[in-house]
């Protein structure tokens, strides 16, 4: 994780439509705040660019000191209808002044219409039904654990290996980061699960055999049979990059595991509900998922998360036996429809995919000026990332990712702390409901922040 200089720099005074910065970066009033913090937090809830935020309008984030950024994080991939929509508000507002705050899964109308927004937003095909959680980690961990249910009550013990991606992120709980494919982010579970296995993904820059065959290699190398897998399970884009799927690839993978029975599984929360251009980013691939996990841009503000699955799988656990306590809490699912509403009603899905060709095209630009340093480009719809390398190689450079970041910072561009395999990754994710204004001014600082660093 990044580190970043808490002193504070005089820098330039800015103003205009959608930025405003007032004071030294970081704003010396803040630093005792930050201290408070580190007497009463771990160390790990460090790491982002030191603001303090005190509101987010739409595409903005302000802290209380006159300092205004234009936002490329979304939160971390979340408010995709935008800060603070006055939609999601007023629905928050009335279930408060209606008295209902707490259900654990006690029946309210909420929940049934959420369940149902969601099971129509599914693909055709196949019968789906809804599971509300809190977290995209708890998500994917119920994936895993209904893939393997499934494959255990049909075939028995022999049919165990889940298979998943390097690179993966699928979260911090055990089985979900059993399943993701960063091995320092799982050291601590010693000696793991051996039924847990990794694969090459097939992103073309980090590995650039892109091949389904090195799939089916990489397996029968690890002497696993397609009979003896459970599950394989792929965000629909990795969030290290972000890294697609070749459209090939991902249709053999489904082949792969319709001829063979296998649950597959897209991990959809950091790339549904609009980010990538459609509804959800599998649909880009034509494929038809058995199981998905959402969440983040679920609500586009509280905590709220779902699986998405087929009802012969999600019905094998017993009433009572498969729930979460704030399942489908009243606030929660409140936002989650006010949140699903606005996105169908503003169109923020097409405003994606059109304001992502043109965010997309200009970071290509800006990448190809310094083709030594920013290594390689990736984007569909609003989100995008670029890896800043050593010279003319591949080695991650995350000192130089650190720089570009604090340097927009600066200017009145906030995104979250570099990512990827080494924190390389310049991570760009603003909110659907960035206008075309707002986003070339923000490219145009990002692109002044790239030529005064490498310049």
């Amino acid at each position: 994780m990044a580190e970043y200089n808490l002193t504070p720099v005089n820098v330039p005074k800015i103003e205009t439509k959608y930025r405003s910065i007032k004071t030294a970066i970081p704003v010396p009033e803040s630093l005792a705040i930050f201290e408070e913090l580190k007497k009463s937090e771990p160390r790990s809830m460090q790491g982002q660019p030191p603001i303090i935020w005190h509101k987010a309008d739409n595409f903005t984030v302000a802290d209380k000191w006159g300092n205004r950024w234009l936002d490329w994080s979304s939160g971390v991939l979340i408010t995709n209808a935008g800060h603070g929509h006055p939609k999601i508000a007023k629905a928050l507002n009335k279930i408060i002044d209606q008295g209902l705050l707490s259900t654990y899964v006690f029946i309210h109308e909420g929940r049934a219409k959420l369940t149902k927004m969601l099971q129509d937003l599914a693909p055709k095909g196949k019968e789906y039904t809804v599971f509300l959680l809190s977290s995209g980690s708890e998500a994917t961990e119920n994936c895993i654990k209904m893939a393997k249910t499934y494959a255990l009550r049909k075939y028995g013990p022999k049919r165990k290996y889940f298979v998943s991606f390097n690179n993966a992120f699928h979260g911090r709980t055990l089985a979900s980061q059993l399943a993701g494919g960063m091995p320092k982010l799982k050291e601590w579970i010693i000696d793991g699960d051996r039924t847990f296995v990794q694969v090459p993904f097939p992103d073309g820059y980090k590995n650039e055999d892109t091949s389904f065959e090195l799939f089916l290699k990489t397996l029968d190398e690890k002497g696993i049979a397609p009979d003896e897998i459970a599950g394989v399970m792929s965000e629909s884009y990795q969030g290290v990059g972000p890294d697609f799927l070749p459209v090939e690839y991902a249709r053999k993978l489904e082949k792969f595991c319709k001829d063979n029975d296998v649950i597959l599984i897209m991990d959809e929360v950091q790339a549904g509900f609009g980010r990538t251009g459609k509804m959800f980013t599998f649909e880009h691939y034509g494929i038809t998922p058995d199981l998905i996990a959402c969440g983040k841009g679920i609500s586009s503000s509280l905590p709220i998360s779902a699986v998405i699955g087929r009802k012969d799988i999600m019905d094998l656990y017993a009433p009572g036996s498969m729930t979460s306590t704030h399942s489908g809490s009243p606030l929660c699912v409140a936002a989650a429809i006010a949140n699903l509403e606005v996105i169908k009603e503003e169109k923020l899905v097409e405003n994606s995919a059109k304001m992502g060709e043109i965010l997309c095209r200009e970071l290509k630009r800006i990448r190809e000026k310094y083709p030594e340093r920013l290594g390689c480009f990736q984007g569909k719809g609003l989100v995008a990332g670029i890896q800043c390398v050593l010279p003319g190689t591949k080695t991650p450079d995350p000192a130089l990712a650190l720089k570009i970041n604090v340097k927009c910072l600066q200017k009145g561009l906030l995104m979250f702390a570099p990512v990827g395999i080494g924190g390389e990754c310049l991570k760009i994710a603003p909110p659907l409901s960035i206008t075309e204004d707002a986003l070339r001014e923000s490219i145009q600082v990002f692109e002044e922040a790239c030529d005064e660093v490498l310049g």
